[in-house]
C-alpha cells in the first residue's frame, strides 16, 4: 500500500494572533533574516495581503516583494508590518 500525503499549508497554522506571535518569535529565535521575512509574508498571506498591507501602509507590491524568502525588509516596513501584527519588536542580551 502507497503512503498517502497531504498538502502542507502553513497559512492553516496562523488563525488566531497566538499562533502568529508564535511563529514569528520562532522566526526571530532562529535570527535568519531571510526566514523573519518569510515569517511575516506567510502571515501576511494568511490574512489576506491586500487588507494587511492596506493596514501597514505598504503597497500590495512591497509585501510581496519584501516578506518573501531572500527579502530585505526596511526597519521601517517591518515596524509598519510588526506593529499590524499587534507585536513588538524589542532586543535582550543575547
Amino acid at each position: 500500500m502507497a503512503l498517502e500525503t497531504t498538502k502542507f499549508d502553513v497559512q492553516d497554522f496562523l488563525k488566531t494572533p497566538e499562533e502568529q506571535a508564535a511563529y514569528i518569535a520562532a522566526a526571530l529565535e532562529d535570527g535568519d533574516p531571510s526566514l523573519i521575512a518569510s515569517a511575516i509574508g506567510d502571515i501576511a498571506r494568511a490574512r489576506g495581503v491586500t487588507a494587511f498591507a492596506k493596514e501597514a501602509g505598504l503597497s500590495r507590491e512591497t509585501v510581496y516583494k519584501t516578506f518573501q524568502p531572500g527579502g530585505n525588509p526596511t526597519l521601517d516596513s517591518l515596524a509598519k508590518a510588526t506593529k499590524v501584527l499587534g507585536l513588538r519588536l524589542s532586543v535582550v542580551a543575547a
